[in-house]
Formats: C-alpha cells, structure tokens, sequence
C-alpha cells in the first residue's frame, strides 16, 4: 500500500529536496497535500506530476494567480490551512513542515493530529511553540523526527541512550561567508556577500542568519527543547566543512561523532523511510576526516553567541522576542535599510531592554498568544 503524505513549503529547498526523493520512489507514494506561499508555477507543477488532488497556496495574488489556471479546475484549491479537516479524512503516514518563518507554527500544529509521523524543519516552530507542538504530540500519539542535519544528526546518536549518559554535545557551525575575513572588514560587507554561503546552498533569509550565526544560537535552544538538555551541555563549535554534524561525548567514556554528506537529503531521506532503506552516497572523504579543523567560536566576531547566556532556563515569550526582533533586523539588512554589522548591534542591545526582560518569566499558553507577540515585537520596537 502506498504511504499517504503532505509537505508543507513543497517549493522551497527542503520540499524540493523531499520530492526528488519521491520522485525516484514514486509507486510507494501517494501526496495527499502540497502547500507554498508564492511560487504558484512550482507548485502547480508539482501537483501534476505527483496527481495531487489538494493544495494550499497561501499568498492571495498567487492564489488568484493559480485559480485562472486550467488545471485549477481538476484539484482543490485552498488559500490557507482552515480546510485540512476537509483534505484528511483520516490519519496520513507522514508529513514534512517545512514553511519558513514564525508563520509556519500554526500549520504546524494544526495538522499533527492528522498524521503518525511528522518531520520538522521550521526552527521557528521549535523555538516559539515546542511545549504546544510536544503536548500534541503526545496527545495525538504521532511520532516526531527533527530534520535540521544538526539534530537529526543528535537524535539519531542518542537512539537508545540513556539522557543521563550524555556529558556535552556540540553542534557544529561553518563560520558562513565570514569566518575568515577580519572583523573591521564586516561594516562593509553586501547581501550578495553575505548570502554567499560556502558550503549550503539556502534561502536569502538563514543565509544571513548563518553569517551572524544567530541560526547556531537558534539551534541550542531547539536542541535544549528537544532533546530536554540543559544548556550547559550544549556547545557551538566551529567546524568549516560542515562535515560532521553532531559530536556526543558521553560520562562513560565513549563520543558519538555523526558524519554525512554536505547536503540536506541525508536527514530528510532518513526521516522518511525506516532503517532498513538504502540511499547512494558518497564514500568517506577522509581528506575532510584528517583535518577536521574545530575551533572555538570567535566572540568578538560573532557576538549573537552570546545571547545563549543570557536565556532563561524556562520556555518564555522571550524565545519568540528573539526570534522576531532577528526578523525584523534581517528583513531591514535585506533592504539595505542597515548595515550588517547592525544585526547583532541592534539585537543585542534590544534583547537587554528592562520592558523585554518580563517576558523571560512568562510562559506562552497558546498559539495566538506567540503570534500577538510577534506582531508586537515587529511593529512597535525602534528599529
């Protein structure tokens, strides 16, 4: 029988990479869903391909767009994710969350009751709205696989390891475009350059949060929630071949060091099909494995670091005010509005507001809550 799927953000680079995987594995699939923002020409490619009888296009220009189409008239066509009661008339096998950005919680939540297993790959997600996605979870009895390579990579070292075992785990970080160049250099630095990514090839948006490496602080903290590790045993460490991907170190003498290819079908693959699966990829590159070249985190450079020390141990609004102050702040660098060197500036000196600091201590009790927040941060801070 063929396994039931949904992908949300099937058009951006995570989905893309899902399909392909599908693709070459089409006879055992069936897509029941498939959902975009914007790009309503891929997505309707998509659905004509794979047959799919349902999708979401949720940009209103792009769903006008889409309904003048003539293959419009042979699927369902929804403008937001209120009819998922209407697609699933029972539980699917497996669903990928990968829309980018704090929009992409409520989605999120929402269809897990629908599915036995979903994978996430919005760190917004995590970050904001963990303990509403985990009770879900639980309530609703589907099983979760994180899909960031990071902790994927983690989650896959700590099957069937006792948490008390675990000393330290570092997630490993490339550095970005700038790992090299001389910090006096950063003020002058452009999007194209910033964008340049040495070794992912990703959106605009985590390409800049790679380069200021507040995607690396984004990561802790959903390896915190996750995994339900204190922050004291999570390290960043730089790694620029962004080759191995988690390192364990347990108290009982052993370290688990997860190794893949630099590419994200790995983690996605994995969490799609069991064990048992086999996918072609390339030997070990034991060029890589002689110089690994670890270093320690340059602070003066990437000073977004050091906000992990300044989170609260608890689940709080705090995480969501971070979250969108660094929305905020990359959207106004993308439009050439502030230097790049003001992200971590400006963000720093935002997240030590004594009005901001409450919210260390208040916990978010529902979705619409972390979007009102969010909603707040964006529009009434001065940027």
């Amino acid at each position: 029988m063929k396994k039931k799927i949904a992908i949300l953000g099937s058009t951006g680079s995570i989905g893309k990479t899902l399909i392909n995987i599908i693709k070459r594995d089409k006879k055992n699939f069936k897509i029941v869903l498939l959902s975009a923002d914007e790009n309503y020409k891929e997505l309707l490619n998509q659905a004509k391909f794979f047959k799919v009888k349902n999708i979401i296009i949720t940009n209103y220009e792009s769903f006008k767009k889409i309904k003048k189409e003539k293959y419009s008239n042979k699927i369902n066509i929804f403008n937001n994710f209120e009819g998922f009661e209407k697609i699933f008339q029972k539980k699917i096998d497996y669903t990928m969350c990968s829309i980018s950005g704090i929009q992409g919680l409520k989605p999120t939540l929402e269809i897990i009751k629908y599915t036995n297993k979903i994978a996430i790959a919005n760190k917004e997600a995590i970050i904001c709205g963990w303990d509403l996605i985990k009770k879900s979870l639980n309530r609703h009895k589907t099983e979760f696989i994180p899909v960031d390579s990071e902790h994927f990579s983690i989650w896959y070292a700590l099957k069937e390891i006792d948490k008390k075992l675990i000393d330290q785990i570092y997630l490993t970080a490339s550095g970005g475009p700038f790992l090299d160049k001389p910090l006096k250099k950063l003020k002058r630095v452009n999007i194209k350059q910033a964008t340049n990514h040495p070794n992912w090839k990703m959106g605009r948006k985590i390409s800049i949060d790679s380069a200021t490496m507040i995607n690396k602080v984004f990561e802790v903290i959903e390896a915190k929630k996750i995994f339900d590790i204190p922050y004291n045993k999570l390290s960043i460490i730089i790694h620029p071949k962004s080759y191995v991907h988690a390192i364990v170190k347990l108290n009982n003498g052993l370290t688990k060091i997860i190794v893949h290819d630099t590419n994200m079908k790995i983690p996605i693959f994995n969490s799609l099909y069991s064990s048992k699966k086999i996918i072609n990829s390339k030997e070990l590159d034991f060029r890589i494995l002689n110089k690994l070249d670890f270093r320690k985190v340059n602070l003066k450079k990437f000073r977004l670091v050091h906000i992990l020390k300044i989170l609260p141990d608890n689940t709080s609004l705090f995480e969501t005010i971070l979250v969108s102050i660094n929305d905020k702040l990359v959207d106004l660098f993308l439009k050439n509005k502030i230097k790049f060197t003001d992200i971590s500036i400006k963000m720093n000196k935002m997240l030590k507001l004594n009005r901001l600091k409450k919210y260390k201590k208040i916990k978010p009790k529902n979705i619409i809550q972390i979007i009102k927040m969010n909603t707040k941060i964006k529009n009434e801070l001065d940027y």
